[in-house]
C-alpha cells in the first residue's frame, strides 16, 4: 500500500503546483477562484484516499469543513463579482 500511497501523493502533488500556479497567475479572480476549489478538492481526494488506504474514518469532520469552506468561498467570491457588474456602467 505503501507504493499506492505514493503514487497518489505525487499525482495529486504535481495536481496542487500547477493549481498554485494559477491562483497566483490568475488573471482574473473567477480564476483564482476556481483554481482555489481545485486546490480544496485535490486535498480532499488526497484525505479520502488516505482513508480508504489506512481503513478508518477519522477524516470526515475535516473533509465537511474543508467542503463548508470551499462552497462559502465560491459563494462569496460569486457575490463579489455580481455585485461589481452592476456597479459598472
Amino acid at each position: 500500500m505503501n507504493i499506492l500511497m505514493i503514487a497518489i501523493m505525487v499525482v495529486f502533488g504535481v495536481a496542487a503546483i500547477l493549481t498554485l500556479v494559477r491562483i497566483v497567475r490568475g488573471p482574473s479572480i473567477l480564476d483564482r477562484a476556481v483554481a482555489s476549489d481545485v486546490l480544496l478538492t485535490e486535498v480532499m481526494c488526497v484525505l479520502g484516499a488516505e482513508m480508504a488506504i489506512n481503513g478508518h474514518t477519522r477524516s470526515i469532520p475535516v473533509l465537511l469543513i474543508i467542503a463548508a469552506v470551499g462552497v462559502f468561498g465560491s459563494i462569496s467570491v460569486a457575490r463579489y463579482v455580481a455585485r461589481r457588474d452592476n456597479t459598472t456602467p
